[in-house]
Formats: C-alpha cells, sequence, structure tokens
C-alpha cells in the first residue's frame, strides 16, 4: 500500500486524472521526496552563484524572483536550513514582504552546465542585525530557510547553456 501523505488533494486529483497514482510507491517517494540535502549535494548548493525564489502574499497572489550573487550565495547552516543575504534592489520588497505575511517559500536550483535542478520548499523567516550579519559580514538582511520538502529533477528539457567566465565572475556576498 503506498502512502499519501506527501501529497495534497490537488495533487492526488492530477495523479488520478492522469493515471500516475502507481507510480507513487513509498520506494519511489522515498527516493524523489527529501527532508534535507544530502550531503553529496551540500556543495553545489553552496557554489550556486543564484537561484529562482518563489513567494505568494496572504491571498496566494504569486511572486518568483531571480536571487543571484555569486557562489557563496547560499550558507547551509545543516541538512534542513540555509540562508541567503538580502540585496534589496528597487526597494519594494516583494519577496520580503511576501514572506512577512506567509513564510512558504519555494527555491529553484538550476545548472544549466550539466541540467540539473533541485526544488526546494520550505519556510522562511527575516533575521536583522547582528545575527544577519554573523552569517553575511555585509547583509542587514537575511532569509533562513527550514527546509520542508526537497526534490530532485531530471536534466530533461534544460538548456545547456555555455557562460562566459568573465560575465558570471562576482565577488562571494560573505
Amino acid at each position: 500500500m503506498k502512502n499519501t501523505l506527501p501529497f495534497h488533494s490537488g495533487e492526488l486529483q492530477a495523479q488520478s486524472r492522469w493515471s500516475t497514482s502507481d507510480l507513487w510507491t513509498t520506494t519511489r517517494q522515498q527516493q524523489l521526496l527529501w527532508k534535507a540535502i544530502p550531503p553529496e549535494i551540500q556543495p553545489r548548493i553552496e557554489s550556486a552563484p543564484f537561484f529562482f525564489l518563489a513567494t505568494s502574499d496572504n491571498e496566494g497572489h504569486c511572486d518568483c524572483s531571480f536571487k543571484g550573487g555569486g557562489p557563496g550565495l547560499i550558507r547551509l547552516i545543516d541538512d534542513t536550513h540555509f540562508a541567503f543575504p538580502d540585496f534589496s534592489g528597487n526597494g519594494v520588497f516583494m519577496s520580503l514582504g511576501n514572506i512577512l505575511v506567509n513564510p512558504n517559500v519555494g527555491c529553484l536550483f538550476i545548472d544549466f552546465s550539466d541540467g540539473a535542478r533541485l526544488r526546494i520548499n520550505g519556510r522562511a523567516e527575516i533575521v536583522e542585525g547582528d545575527m544577519a550579519r554573523k552569517l553575511f559580514t555585509d547583509a542587514d538582511r537575511v532569509i533562513l530557510v527550514t527546509i520542508e520538502q526537497v526534490v530532485p529533477n531530471c536534466s530533461a528539457h534544460i538548456p545547456r547553456l555555455i557562460f562566459n567566465q568573465d560575465d558570471v565572475t562576482q565577488e562571494s556576498p560573505r
């Protein structure tokens, strides 16, 4: 008997509608739905120069933003927590404003050199002042994510991009 606990009613409805319910055995769930970042993937996350952050407000209106800063953008606290600095560009604070009213976030990491993808879903909180600067010396604000689900994805359909090293080399946000 398969465990359906990781799936909400909409996912179960879609799996039933498009006949994929039988694919989600307990073994497959364990292979593709993780509760933490495995040690072998941690260096890849810590060296990611960017990722995409999805947030939504208290009414469910979504926003997705690019978060960049070069290698060192992500600081792993442990296998279920990571942090990244806030670089407030335009001062609107769309992501942070959403986090203040709805802490649920989705993070998408893509390595365009080999197509590796990793989705991390969790709950975010905003850390300020001295506590933030302990994680990132120049940051007034840091977002701390408590991981609830890690989902590796296959590399199919991800274009391979070749970057000019001069274009992607940046100073680390430490």
